[in-house]
């Protein structure tokens, strides 16, 4: 399972707790929720700190693997590629 969906479920469950401890508190339900929003929010800061640092390394990998097969197309759409790099089918 990916880091980020772990993440995800993770936020989503502490929100879910939340709300649960606060429903039998006599007040709005709006109320309830943006409390369960900021409580849940502030407790994953604290709770989730490896689940997101392991997600922003995974974001972080990914954008880098994005930005070197761009700049490998742009040297390729140049003409900067080196031979052995070459599409082995064309004559040339």
């Amino acid at each position: 399972m990916s880091a980020a969906v772990k993440y995800t479920l993770g936020r989503i469950g502490l929100f879910v707790v939340v709300v649960l401890a606060l429903w039998p508190v006599d007040m709005d339900i709006f109320l309830k929720l943006i409390l369960a929003l900021a409580f849940s929010a502030a407790a994953s800061f604290f709770l989730l700190r490896g689940w997101r640092d392991e997600m922003a390394e995974e974001m972080a990998a990914a954008a880098e693997r994005r930005r070197a097969e761009k700049e490998r197309l742009r040297s390729a759409l140049a003409g900067d590629d080196e031979p052995d790099q070459a599409d082995p089918h064309r004559e040339g």
